[in-house]
């Protein structure tokens, strides 16, 4: 280990973890009397509607109304409120055939009009979510409506009839029906007498999904049960939950979970030691489908010069960073695609790693010999971001140190808030930028798209991008993933993106928490679709 190592430990790594008096127990271990658990939720914010809000919504809205996909613990994808569902011969008209008997939990019938209608209203309501249908899922004229430029009535989405729902894409998306897996229908009734404000009681609210509102105390609690009127596949084992949503940061909800008043909590960095210790047969650790990588302003000097970015690309040591510094809260990134995601390729992996000889001969070559001459640059990395947020200040500290040692170059670090963040990337106001990108839905044009040209980065390769808008447009996976594979090779080749680590999820369960929802894939990895797992865990008898 290099003597540099120990200066990158920071307080949110290491600090102390003393709960419960010191005791190795986790509160208590035996199944409650019940048929009920208690859980963090994932947020906390207006309405239960991910029809209305994605990024400020409460509780768990994925849960409480039915989908019309879902993936299953080994990404295999399932039909849910959809029975079925075809394609057009030249691939832009799907329909999507619903299964009979749907209901609302007031027991009127559900149809394809509250699955059109929770679009056709978010299009028009600056919903926070829009990007996910314009880029991702392609709907047809979802930025003219959007922008007012066509109306409503335009939007490539519509109700056949009640059993019968179809979409039409601007180009072919073979992976749409994944992308509908964030797809809940909206009662238009409902909206219609209380506004948006259907969702942000439980006095107001209907419920489509295996759970149902039942008890909603702001800044206390949320209630949900299971739903007599779900009538579709992955239906709720227990017949309670009850949520905490101030308990959402582990700081809080590990506490809770020692104490036994959560029967699940996720880790931070500083409580995973002692738990792994304490009662390693409570947890589940898997990689998270998202990456953290460096990239560039392709057009300014430095970073125009692929030898630069090359030297970068060999000089991070990825497995000593993620043994050390992030020891059990990442894995080494050697591809865009964390390993089980569609995409990986093992092929690829082998044109990764730490090379530090070559990482000099590039810098050289570039015009900076032993780091002579480089100019001053400055690394933006974000303060916030979600649980995955505590590692990016460390990383970012790692990368300065190596990047001196491997290289002889100084960079500055700078973290900054989310916003300034993410507008200094659009504006390109800074040109060095340790980026995080987290999966949507489970393909490979996720992530593939964010380099091609007009995506998230000013990168330009008119050959990646036409072999990733070929692979986005084809039908078989088979013949979608040679083009993936090849994508990624210019991505390494011109050293496009400095892949850095994949975060792990750490989450502990108790141990009478049982069944799909809580056991390994055939990946060896956990589950992390909450409506798979919530659907597929119960309590030990």
């Amino acid at each position: 280990m290099k003597r540099v190592m120990l200066l990158f430990v920071p307080a949110v790594l290491c600090s102390a973890v003393v709960f419960a008096g010191g005791s190795s127990e986790s509160g208590p271990v035996e199944a409650p009397e019940e048929n009920q658990l208690q859980l963090p939720t994932v947020m906390g914010g207006t309405y239960m509607d991910w029809m209305k809000t994605v990024y400020n919504r409460a509780g768990q809205a994925d849960i409480v109304q039915i989908p019309l996909t879902a993936y299953d613990k080994n990404n295999r994808l399932h039909g849910i409120a959809a029975e079925r569902w075809s394609v057009s011969d030249d691939g832009l008209t799907w329909t999507f055939d619903l299964r009979p008997g749907l209901q609302w939990s007031d027991g009127t019938d559900l149809t394809a009009h509250d699955f059109a209608f929770a679009l056709e209203r978010a299009v028009t309501q600056g919903y926070d979510f829009a990007w996910y249908w314009s880029w991702a899922g392609g709907v047809k004229n979802w930025s003219a409506v959007e922008n007012g430029d066509l109306p409503p009535t335009e939007l490539g989405v519509r109700a056949v009839d009640d059993d019968t729902l179809q979409v039409e894409t601007e180009t072919p998306k073979p992976y749409f029906p994944g992308v509908a897996s964030w797809w809940f229908p909206v009662p238009r009734t409902y909206v219609e007498r209380f506004g948006d404000e259907w969702a942000s009681s439980a006095d107001n609210y209907v419920s489509s999904g295996p759970f149902m509102l039942t008890e909603w105390v702001r800044g206390d609690r949320i209630v949900i049960e299971r739903n007599p009127y779900y009538n579709a596949p992955w239906k709720a084992q227990v017949e309670r939950i009850i949520l905490y949503p101030a308990l959402e940061e582990p700081a809080v909800g590990f506490p809770a979970y020692l104490a036994g008043d959560v029967d699940s909590t996720d880790l931070n960095a500083g409580q995973l030691a002692y738990a792994s210790e304490r009662f390693p047969d409570h947890l589940k650790s898997s990689p998270f489908y998202g990456i953290y990588y460096l990239a560039f302003d392709y057009d300014v000097a430095p970073f125009n010069d692929k030898e630069v970015r090359s030297a970068i690309f060999y000089a991070v040591d990825r497995e000593e960073l993620t043994s050390t510094v992030l020891r059990n809260v990442a894995i080494p990134a050697r591809s865009l695609y964390a390993p089980g995601f569609p995409g990986y390729s093992e092929g690829n992996t082998e044109l990764t790693g730490f090379d530090p000889e070559r990482a000099r001969r590039h810098l050289a070559a570039a015009g900076y010999p032993n780091g002579e001459g480089f100019p001053s640059v400055e690394l933006w990395w974000r303060i916030e971001g979600g649980i995955h947020a505590p590692i990016v200040g460390p990383m970012a500290e790692y990368l300065q140190a190596q990047l001196k040692e491997v290289l002889n170059i100084e960079i500055e670090i700078r973290g900054v808030e989310l916003r300034t963040w993410i507008d200094g990337l659009a504006n390109r106001e800074n040109n060095f930028w340790l980026a995080p990108y987290m999966y949507d839905y489970i393909d490979a044009s996720n992530f593939a798209s964010i380099f091609v040209t007009g995506g998230r980065h000013h990168w330009v390769n008119e050959r990646y991008t036409a072999l990733v808008d070929r692979a986005n447009a084809t039908a078989d996976w088979e013949d979608r993933f040679p083009l993936y594979e090849e994508a990624e090779r210019i991505l390494i080749e011109e050293a496009a993106v400095t892949y850095l680590v994949h975060p792990l999820t750490n989450e502990l369960w108790k141990p009478y928490v049982v069944g799909d929802g809580v056991e390994p894939n055939d990946y060896g990895d956990f589950p992390a679709q909450v409506f798979f797992v919530w659907t597929h865990i119960g309590l030990e008898n």
